[in-house]
């Protein structure tokens, strides 16, 4: 998770200083996107910590009580991640816009260091300055994901990840960086126009934005927490390399379950045939476990049962 980790801490260094420009600008001019934006910069931090944490969790060696590892310690963070991004970002921010619309007010000029300054400028400068910083965090993240995921579609890519420490990061930006987009307009139309309501509506399109953005990170992460198969080209090439046994009559089933995003467990139900010696059959487990950890370093365990095409049925007692 070289990728993620490298992405992730980019991205909280961004936020924390991203997050302190936009509180002091919050707190000079009053404007509610402005808050908005800084609570989300913090929860976005938040979050980068939590995905750190849910790494190293992950790296926990097996043990008795968890014998197939703590990989999936990274999928319970994540969807912390999401949960966090829903309530702590998005529903504050339509909180925060909501009260704003009805008690709408201009943003407050302020005097620094003697100099007075607009109120509307400050925002924008702290917001231009967020955008540039935000930018080169995306950027990091969309490098990392490229390096992994090669030219699939982002969609399509996030959808076969099975590393959401990657593509929440990914989200995160993304999401933030449109946000800051949104409050540029809200705070340039409010000032253009005179009308202060226009910054508290931009705060709600902020808070939209990221409830859309935690739902969908929800949902991706929902399926890896429960157990969720190996990608399908790679299940193929466990089919294949299978069938490539000449004393293989037949493939009864192939399971696969990811439990982490690097660590796949594999289920192999073969039917042999009938004449083959006990120790030919186990030259062939071991064969095939062999085989199929060296085509793909992911798989970490495989189990190969023996039975057959058509298993006798039981009588009911």
């Amino acid at each position: 998770m070289a990728e993620s980790t490298g992405a992730i801490y980019t991205a909280a260094g961004a936020n924390l200083a991203i997050a302190a420009a936009k509180f002091v600008g919050a707190f000079l001019t009053g404007s509610s996107a402005m808050m908005a934006e800084g609570v989300h910069s913090v929860v976005d931090t938040t979050n980068q910590i939590l995905l750190l944490v849910g790494i190293k969790r992950a790296e926990k060696p097996a043990d008795a009580k968890h014998p197939f590892g703590y990989g999936r310690e990274i999928y319970f963070y994540a969807f912390v991640v999401a949960l966090l991004i829903f309530l702590g970002g998005g529903i504050f921010a339509i909180y925060e816009g909501a009260h704003k619309i009805q008690h709408p007010e201009p943003p407050a000029d302020a005097t620094i260091l003697g100099y007075q300054l607009s109120g509307f400028w400050i925002n924008v400068g702290i917001l231009g300055f967020a955008i540039v910083a935000e930018g080169y965090s995306c950027l990091v993240a969309i490098r990392s994901f490229q390096a992994e995921k090669g030219r699939q579609s982002a969609i399509s890519a996030i959808r076969r990840s099975k590393d959401p420490a990657l593509y929440t990061i990914l989200v995160e930006d993304v999401a933030a960086l449109i946000g800051l987009v949104i409050a540029l307009a809200g705070v340039v139309l409010a000032h253009v126009l005179d009308m202060p309501v226009l910054d508290g509506w931009s705060s709600v399109g902020i808070g939209i934005v990221l409830v859309g953005m935690a739902i969908f990170l929800m949902k991706e992460t929902h399926g890896l927490l429960i157990g969720e198969a190996a990608d399908p080209t790679v299940v193929k090439a466990i089919d294949e390399a299978v069938r490539g046994e000449r004393s293989v009559h037949h493939v009864n089933e192939v399971l696969t379950q990811h439990m982490g995003p690097s660590d796949i467990l594999v289920n192999v139900s073969l039917d042999v045939a009938d004449d083959i010696p006990a120790g030919e059959i186990e030259k062939l487990v071991g064969r095939l476990d062999r085989e199929l950890k060296t085509r793909n370093a992911d798989v970490k365990r495989v189990f190969i049962e023996i039975q057959s095409k058509h298993p006798a049925q039981v009588p009911p007692a």
